[in-house]
């Protein structure tokens, strides 16, 4: 199997969330219907309380997530261990960015050291492939070999955990432009889903709808100038972008290095072009129908 999860989910999915004291912020333990696997979910500030949940004893692999980043992204530390609660006591005296963890285990206890040392390394991968958050991790962590047969039940409980670690809002392990699109958003008339493209004063950007915001996609051509109608949101982003490479001069336009995600499409289009405009009527499809006329499409049917 590749570095992407290309597993094809087609059917729904069933997700329990208990919360131990009623609180949504509060320890919460998660479970997948006929999943082996488990999760637990752990505000820092309460990290005493795992002592007592024996789901937090057991091998597993644990995310060290810091949720609200003043730099414009967000942290990441990955591990495993056969004791998470026994390591996660280490971490809360010599780790300070964190602010919650995630732990991932099995509820028939068959994972192995092996097993989650092959997690740990491949959630690592793909999190460095999807380059949302910045990893803390000092050393990249070695791939343990395994059977076959245990490699494919490893990359299944991956793509239960990612659903899990977005249920909980962490999407981090997929690409921006790599999202799975479920048959049930596609129209066989039209789709807002598909690459869009704006062209404005010699410039050509690409972009995608996406169920977190709208989606511009890397190469992307933004205007060097800007005007004062330019919305205050977007000229931060703008500066926090290019202070951070991720908009870079050439042939006198900026350049987008990787894919960013915007909350609307009216503020992709303002990126781009420097000024304010209308997402719905600036984007366009490969026939050169708007964004605005495939929505209505969309209603319609």
């Amino acid at each position: 199997m590749g570095v992407g999860l290309n597993l094809k989910n087609m059917f729904g999915k069933s997700i329990k969330i208990y919360l131990s004291d009623g609180s949504p912020s509060g320890l919460r333990h998660v479970e997948i219907a006929n999943w082996s696997g488990q999760a637990l979910a752990c505000p820092r500030r309460r990290l005493s309380e795992l002592k007592n949940w024996e789901e937090a004893k057991c091998p597993g692999v644990y995310f060290l997530l810091e949720k609200h980043s003043t730099g414009g992204r967000n942290s990441v530390y990955i591990g495993e261990s056969e004791n998470v609660y026994k390591r996660l006591t280490d971490h809360d005296r010599n780790k300070d960015f964190w602010s919650e963890v995630i732990i991932f285990s099995s509820k028939d206890e068959n994972l192995t050291k092996s097993h989650v040392k092959f997690l740990e390394s491949r959630l690592t991968e793909l999190t460095s492939i999807a380059d949302l958050y910045n990893i803390e991790n000092g050393n990249k962590p070695t791939k343990s070999t395994l059977p076959r047969a245990d490699k494919d039940a490893m990359e299944e409980f991956i793509y239960n955990a990612k659903i899990i670690l977005g249920t909980l809002g962490h999407k981090f392990l997929d690409p921006l432009n790599n999202e799975e699109i479920s048959k049930d958003k596609i129209n066989a008339d039209t789709s807002i889903y598909e690459v869009l493209f704006f062209n404005v004063n010699g410039l050509s950007s690409k972009g995608k709808v996406s169920d977190d915001g709208f989606v511009l996609i890397r190469d992307s051509e933004i205007s060097i100038k800007t005007t004062i109608s330019l919305p205050g949101k977007i000229k931060e982003l703008r500066d926090k972008l290019i202070l951070d490479s991720i908009l870079i001069e050439r042939d006198n336009k900026l350049i987008l290095t990787k894919e960013v995600i915007l909350s609307s499409p009216s503020y992709a289009a303002a990126l781009v072009a420097g000024t304010a405009r209308s997402g719905p009527q600036s984007w366009k499809n490969s026939n050169g129908e708007t964004l605005k006329s495939l929505e209505e499409k969309l209603i319609k049917n």
